[in-house]
């Protein structure tokens, strides 16, 4: 019965090891992989101290339990460096959003391009929406030959990873950074909101 000291305490994690493996026997594995066999428990906790070993339960609902002689406290070590390491390597894409419109002053669009150059530079994602109104809704070749522009203008920096499509009233590109443009660090002191996620990231959106 649960003492009312242990009542929502959380649910550890951790495999039980050595005089913590409360079982008859168990199916033991030596410390380089090989098959021992199925062993009694007071056998297996000797051979872990004989070897300077932890005895450590690797699949609890094996019947009987399987144990691994290895040391525990340098397998915990390299666990945690290796999940370090991959949150380290963990891409994050930060996609942002710039609007046009088909009929844009030169001004502006060197005003947006400069934003969508900034974005790639950053290592960004950008989806590029272009609004149509009225009647340029019939001339949807207005808004592919700007995106098609605005992907010349700045092919140093990046690539159109989803090529122009309307969407009802908008037409949409997503321009991506280069593999060689490396993602910055997030920063929130300017004002811009941004969206975070994975390598397999929608097309979520930002706007400038």
């Amino acid at each position: 019965m649960t003492s009312p000291s242990n009542r929502g305490a959380p649910v550890s994690t951790e495999p039980r090891i050595n005089d913590r493996i409360r079982v008859p026997e168990v199916r033991l594995v030596g410390p380089n992989g090989e098959q021992v066999g199925i062993v009694r428990i007071e056998d297996a906790l000797r051979l872990a101290q004989e070897s300077d070993l932890d005895l450590v339960e690797v699949a609890a609902q094996a019947r009987p339990p399987v144990c691994k002689l290895m040391d525990y406290g340098k397998f915990k070590y390299e666990s945690a460096q290796k999940a370090r390491e991959s949150r380290r390597n963990q891409q994050l894409t930060v996609i942002k959003e710039q609007k046009l419109r088909p009929k844009i002053d030169p001004h502006d669009y060197l005003t947006k391009k400069g934003h969508v150059a900034r974005f790639l530079s950053h290592g960004n994602k950008v989806k590029v929406t272009i609004m149509f109104r009225g009647r340029e809704q019939s001339r949807p070749e207005l808004g592919y030959r700007l995106l098609q522009r605005l992907a010349e203008d700045v092919a140093e920096l990046g690539f159109v990873e989803s090529n122009p499509k309307q969407d009802g009233r908008n037409m949409i590109m997503v321009l991506a950074p280069h593999k060689t443009t490396k993602t910055r660090p997030i920063r929130h002191d300017s004002g811009e909101h941004d969206i975070v996620e994975d390598d397999d990231a929608s097309a979520e959106s930002v706007e400038e």
